[in-house]
């Protein structure tokens, strides 16, 4: 049998949580009765791409494993997607083995950055994809509507707005229990009318510490809450107006980092404007404004004690926090074979900090709040951008786009670190900027007499280094005064080609690409504790692929299968590309019938012998080769009503052992051993999830 265990809510949460509720509630009720599709009573265990390079997702379906924490938890189970791992929750997403802002990762079309400068909140972090209403991924360098930068891929975590055409509401709610007291709540509802509406989302989530497949603790425990409002006006069916605003926090503790983030607060707000079937050519306009703010705490005492034998003996604490705000306005225009996206983006950031301090003399600890901040960076982008699709003939189209972008960084800081000293930075005061085209071209044909398309495409993007890797690694490359000096643009130049096939029992695809990346970002950590890390840059090439297969066997039986490499080398030096996943290959088998449906997936990872120890990336480096492990896991689900879904899964049901190449080694201050050790996965997990929709 499988547990539920029910936590409530911290107090200061539960006011906005049953408010909402009761507002909800207390509207009649006119919902439109959801389709058979929606009704399937399904888990997902494979994302497959919808068109070219594109996948489509609804991140509230019930998935293997465990349902998400965060966008890395749901993203690595998409093919060509890995997670950097350090814990429970809060990894990094890796997309193809690119990382960082290669991969153009939005909600409702913002930017939520981070403030941590070793990606302890990585953007991903603060994106709970359980209260977002469709997931787009566009794989490569092959669109340009969303910023600049985006060479491996754009992730889109998407709210769509409400339509209600008489007075009404609807109403999402879901309860999560599982192993090692994890806990999810969320709470999605609406009401409105024809001229408007007004909803709520929010949710609350929570683990203790899991243990691995041989029964040892991983210090990993987490818990998060986010709370968001949108009031919307619709004066008809094709004029939007939506005013957005956000609040969330959290703490995690990582077996892999000197120091836990005992705070990850949130601020959002946002403006939209759509209006849409103008009648002439100009068919479309949308303009948006957005303002994200991350205040971020981590110390070394909150949710671990200090490691008297370390470097940080004593209680430490620093805060970071990031303020970002920009705005996107864009036209859509429509000819008889022809469809045009132009406009303009435009983002500023600023990032400051403050430390803590231990007074000796005293033995009293000074906390971060009695401190004065200090800012360190301010970075600007504004680019204009246009995209267009030809249809060249009944069954070929053109698709292509280009932008310009120009991109600032200054730097604030009065300091810098050299080994383990501080020294005056030569770059105070100083800004770089750069002009960056980016573009690309894809065609797209479709057979005659099959339901298949060939496409091929080619891209180009230039994108100037984002704040970790111009202010975290402490030098640059030889003959630089530091990395801010040092590290150039880095351009991306790939070929992505592929198959897509949509028939009424298969659907089936495969991807690949070929690229080139000159100036590519490299971090170097082969100095050691003295000589800290070093960003640099290098030539690269890489390549790779993914396919997929979702084939009906019968009435009741479906399989479906995904395969991902990805392939990289140091063209400067010859060596491997470090921080790349190993091939990974899942396969599932699903049996539904009626209102229930049983599955089974098995993860089969290969091992990864291509390495390059001591570089990498800000988060990660290679710290040797890795084995390769499969990992079979079963699940089930039950539609009791149209409004009622009940779904159950056991991960890891054999209690393998086993740890990611993509990780964080352990840490000394949870007993690690010096020599760095990955950190092990969950072992057996169980979990059982209940949907309501109203």
């Amino acid at each position: 049998m499988i547990p539920f265990v029910f936590v409530p809510a911290r107090a200061a949460r539960l006011p906005f949580v049953l408010s909402a509720l009761g507002l909800t509630m207390a509207a009649p009720t006119f919902a439109a009765q959801p389709s058979d599709a929606e009704l399937a009573p399904t888990v997902v265990t494979a994302v497959q791409q919808s068109s070219p390079l594109t996948i489509h997702a609804d991140p509230k379906d019930a998935r293997q494993p465990v349902p998400a924490s965060d966008a890395t938890d749901y993203l690595k189970t998409i093919p060509g997607f890995a997670a950097i791992r350090s814990g429970g929750s809060n990894g990094d997403p890796v997309l193809r083995g690119m990382f960082g802002s290669r991969i153009n990762l939005r909600t409702n079309g913002g930017l939520m950055l981070g403030a941590c400068p070793y990606r302890m909140d990585a953007p991903s972090s603060y994106i709970s994809p359980e209260t977002f209403d469709q997931l787009t991924v566009i794989k490569g360098p092959q669109t340009v509507l969303w910023g600049p930068g985006a060479s491996a891929g754009t992730v889109l975590f998407e709210r769509e707005p409400e339509r209600f055409g008489e007075l009404g509401s609807r109403l999402h709610a879901s309860l999560l229990a599982g192993s090692n007291g994890r806990v999810d709540k969320v709470l999605d509802g609406a009401v409105g009318g024809e001229q408007g509406y007004l909803r709520f989302v929010g949710n609350q989530v929570q683990a203790d510490d899991y243990e691995d497949g041989d029964g040892d603790t991983v210090p990993s425990r987490w818990s998060k809450w986010n709370g968001d409002l949108a009031i919307g006006w619709t004066p008809d069916a094709d004029t939007l107006i939506e005013f957005s605003a956000g609040k969330g926090d959290g703490e995690a503790r990582y077996a892999g980092r000197g120091m836990d983030g005992a705070q990850f607060e949130r601020e959002s707000l946002g403006l939209r404007f759509e209006k849409s079937n103008l009648g002439g050519t100009l068919d479309k306009l949308e303009a948006q404004l957005y303002y994200n703010y991350a205040d971020h705490i981590m110390d070394n005492f909150s949710l671990r004690q200090p490691d008297p034998s370390s470097m940080m003996a004593m209680p430490m604490a620093s805060q970071v926090d990031r303020r970002t705000i920009g705005g996107r306005f864009a036209a859509t225009f429509k000819w008889s074979e022809v469809e045009l996206v132009a406009g303009i983006d435009a983002l500023r950031s600023e990032h400051r900090w403050r430390n803590s301090d231990y007074d000796m003399m005293s033995d009293r600890y000074i906390d971060t709040d009695q401190f004065p901040w200090d800012k360190d960076a301010v970075m600007h982008s504004y680019g204009a951008f246009a995209e267009a699709t030809w249809h060249l003939a009944e069954r070929e189209r053109l698709v292509g786009g280009a932008r310009l972008d120009r991109a600032s960084a200054k730097d604030y800081r009065a300091s810098q670190w050299s080994g383990m000293m501080q020294v005056a930075n030569p770059t105070e005061g100083e800004t770089r900027a750069d002009t960056l085209p980016s573009g690309f071209f894809r065609y797209e044909h479709d057979l005659a007499g099959s339901p298949t398309t060939l496409y091929a495409g080619l891209g180009h993007v230039q994108r100037f280094p984002d704040y970790w890797e111009l202010f975290s690694a402490e030098t640059g490359a030889v003959g630089s005064d530091n990395a801010f000096d040092g590290v150039k643009p880095e351009k991306t130049t790939q070929l992505d080609f592929g198959v897509q096939y949509n028939g009424v029992d298969l659907q089936a695809w495969a991807s690949g690409y070929v690229g080139q990346a000159r100036d590519y970002i490299l971090f170097d950590y082969s100095g050691g504790m003295t000589g800290g890390s070093r960003a640099d840059n290098i030539d690269a090439r890489i390549m790779g692929g993914e396919l997929g297969v979702d084939y009906d066997l019968s009435e009741q039986w479906k399989t479906d299968a995904t395969l991902a490499y990805a392939w990289g080398k140091n063209s400067s030096d010859g060596e491997a590309l470090p921080q790349m996943p190993p091939l990974e290959a899942r396969l599932g088998l699903t049996y539904q019938r009626d209102a229930w449906s049983a599955g089974a997936l098995w993860r089969v990872v290969a091992a990864q012998n291509r390495v390059d120890e001591g570089r990498g990336n800000v988060v990660g480096q290679d710290f040797g080769s890795s084995a390769g492990f499969g990992v079979f896991s079963l699940n089930g689900a039950y539609r009791v009503s149209a409004n009622l879904k009940l779904s159950a899964g056991v991960d890891n049901l054999f209690g393998k052992d086993y740890a990611e190449h993509l990780n964080l080694a352990g840490d000394a201050g949870f007993g690690y051993p010096a020599e760095p050790v990955a950190i092990d996965e969950p072992g057996r997990t169980l979990w059982a999830k209940v949907d309501l929709d109203f």
